[in-house]
């Protein structure tokens, strides 16, 4: 991009992006198409095939709660009943990417609301009829994101968000970063959650006064 913007790197399955989520609809609404976000899915724990263990199950529960504390997100905590989950982020990362193909802001949306299914409603979105419904919502009509979900080019576009992350270094979710484009380095904005109280000034300085984005320190990621 040649103008502001921002590059949001983030996943479907990231207690700690779900905490965010607020933060980006607050940016969004605050700065709309003079702030535009390109999302990128990170791939947190993409293609697992091993059932979480008992002590997979206690950390996660754990950091819920933190992300909980922190950012006051809903949780439903009896998804901690469920039995042989396989926590597979790459499912709901390329159900974003499939809703992502019609547009930037249908992207950050479909991120929220699978988000919000995962995390306050104990939805399986790593099962693609689920995800299905949840496109339904968008508008989408199921087949046809089932057969946009299920091709190769949308799979290799979801790998290839992955490996962006990877290239750049990105190694927790939530990573915000600017960049004022006409080969300009990239600052960073935050690695990992952030309130918008912190991060809005931040970018407001930055955008109006050509300076520096003030170094914030994170309360948490996943990673």
């Amino acid at each position: 991009m040649s103008k502001p913007h921002l590059v949001y790197f983030a996943d479907p399955m990231c207690s700690w992006c779900w905490g965010f989520s607020p933060v980006i609809e607050a940016i969004s609404q605050r700065f709309g198409p003079s702030l535009p976000i390109r999302l990128i899915m990170g791939g947190l724990r993409p293609w697992t095939k091993e059932p979480m263990t008992a002590q997979e199950r206690s950390d996660v529960r754990s950091h819920w709660q933190h992300v909980y504390e922190a950012s006051g997100q809903p949780f439903d905590f009896t998804f901690f009943e469920r039995e042989r989950f396989i926590y597979d982020t790459e499912p709901a990362s390329r159900a974003v990417v499939v809703l992502r193909r019609r547009g930037a802001a249908m992207g950050i949306a479909a991120l929220r609301r699978i988000h919000r299914a995962f995390y306050a409603e104990n939805c399986d979105v790593t099962d693609a009829s689920t995800l299905a419904d949840l496109a339904a919502e968008f508008g989408m009509d199921r087949a046809e994101f089932r057969d946009a979900f299920d091709s190769e080019a949308v799979r290799e576009e979801t790998r290839g968000d992955f490996a962006i992350a990877q290239s750049a270094g990105v190694r927790g979710f939530p990573t915000l970063i600017a960049g004022k484009g006409d080969d300009n380095p990239y600052a960073i904005v935050t690695r990992g959650f952030q309130p918008g109280a912190h991060l809005l000034p931040a970018l407001e300085q930055w955008l109006g006064k050509e300076t520096a984005i003030p170094p914030l320190e994170a309360s948490g990621a996943c990673g």
